[in-house]
């Protein structure tokens, strides 16, 4: 099965993971959060980011998320260098809790999973006053 592993600033991974397995009542894979601050060391975090990653991968590889395209978490994530390991910056709740709801998936597959449950999660609900349903 894949594992994945989240690299964000501050708690936000945590919270994410935190989140999903609330909405879900359980967890269906095996997860790691990589916290960075905003004045990190990000050599130190690259190496503790490929650590994680073998550490994590039952055979199947894993599943890398992150928080901000261009960030340091992301640069941290690209870094981990392995045909096994996929990344994908952008995560948000709907794109944890889809990847979370497919944990049989082929790394590729799931790699799908993410980047459609991320962009299919993003909904606009309604403005003020305006009535779901009614068109103008």
């Amino acid at each position: 099965m894949v594992s994945i592993l989240l690299i964000t600033y501050d708690q936000v991974g945590r919270a994410l993971v935190d989140t999903a397995v609330a909405t879900l009542g359980f967890c269906p894979m095996t997860t790691a959060v990589l916290t960075v601050s905003h004045n990190a060391d990000t050599d130190i975090l690259s190496r503790s980011a490929v650590q994680m990653a073998v550490s994590l991968d039952q055979g199947d590889g894993v599943l890398v998320l992150t928080d901000l395209y261009g960030s340091a978490s992301s640069n941290i994530a690209c870094r981990i260098d392995s045909e096994r390991v996929r990344v994908v910056a952008g995560v948000n709740v709907p794109m944890l809790v889809r990847i979370l709801n497919h944990a049989y998936l082929s790394l590729d597959d799931l790699t799908q999973k993410a980047l459609t449950g991320g962009r299919e999660g993003i909904v606009y609900c309604r403005q003020h006053g305006e009535l779901s349903g009614t068109s103008h």
